[in-house]
């Protein structure tokens, strides 16, 4: 019987790679090699990226380019457009994954279950009938059955159309 499933890719998260000096979000909007970095696409003040520690595969975020983390403090321009990257990239993600449902969500500060508080940033997860498994609950564990590059290639396919 096997008690443990090991995700070794998170042991950098775990191990407080998020909580880095650096804020995570700032080094991908900086970031020279988007295929490196995992952003699907750019805009003027925001970008889409594929979530590194993701809760299904297609989780992806839709992050201000400014380092800002109360949504109240966004400008009229980024505000339009973070919402219309959530827009568009709903649409790549119903394409590409053809889930049963989609949560977007925005977590606003580290009480609220921010990860990077300091950043604003929106999630996107599709979602599939039953897609609630046992191994979150009982290992600490999701399983995913594609790799990061696999999403980014997928999503950019999607997001051409």
């Amino acid at each position: 019987m096997i008690e443990r499933l090991w995700a070794g890719w998170r042991a950098a998260y775990v191990g407080g790679h998020a909580a880095a000096v650096d804020c995570v979000m700032c080094v991908l909007a900086a970031a020279p090699d988007d295929d490196e970095a995992l952003v699907i696409a750019r805009g003027a003040h925001a970008f889409v990226v594929c979530n590194a520690y993701p809760y299904t595969s297609g989780h992806v975020m839709v992050v201000v380019d400014r380092h800002e983390g109360n949504l109240e403090h966004l400008t009229p321009g980024e505000a339009t457009e973070v919402m219309g990257l959530v827009q568009w990239t709903t649409a790549a993600v119903k394409r590409a994954y053809r889930p049963d449902g989609v949560n977007v969500g925005i977590n606003l500060g580290a009480a609220a279950g921010a990860g990077v508080p300091g950043h604003l940033h929106v999630h996107v997860v599709p979602r599939w009938d039953a897609d609630t498994n046992f191994m979150t609950t009982v290992a600490e564990t999701r399983v995913l059955p594609e790799a990061l590059p696999d999403t980014l290639a997928r999503l950019r396919a999607s997001w051409e159309h």
